[in-house]
């Protein structure tokens, strides 16, 4: 019996430690999402903070002539 439940406790280990794994890859995929999603909010918000900024240098060209 001592090799039978020793046999069964590292299946039994080897179910949980599968079980974290796939957890843990669903986790860093939602992670992933989440880096993705503002990556495109900086890069729209760079783009917005850069057009007003030739907008305001524009401007003050204008304005000097």
């Amino acid at each position: 019996m001592g090799v039978t439940e020793r046999v069964w406790g590292a299946l039994t280990s080897m179910i949980r430690l599968e079980d974290k794994v796939v957890r843990q890859g669903e986790i860093v995929k939602e992670q992933q999402i989440r880096i993705e999603k503002m990556t495109e909010r900086l890069i729209k918000l760079e783009t917005t903070i850069e057009l007003l900024l030739r907008a305001s240098e524009y401007k003050r060209i204008q304005n000097k002539e």
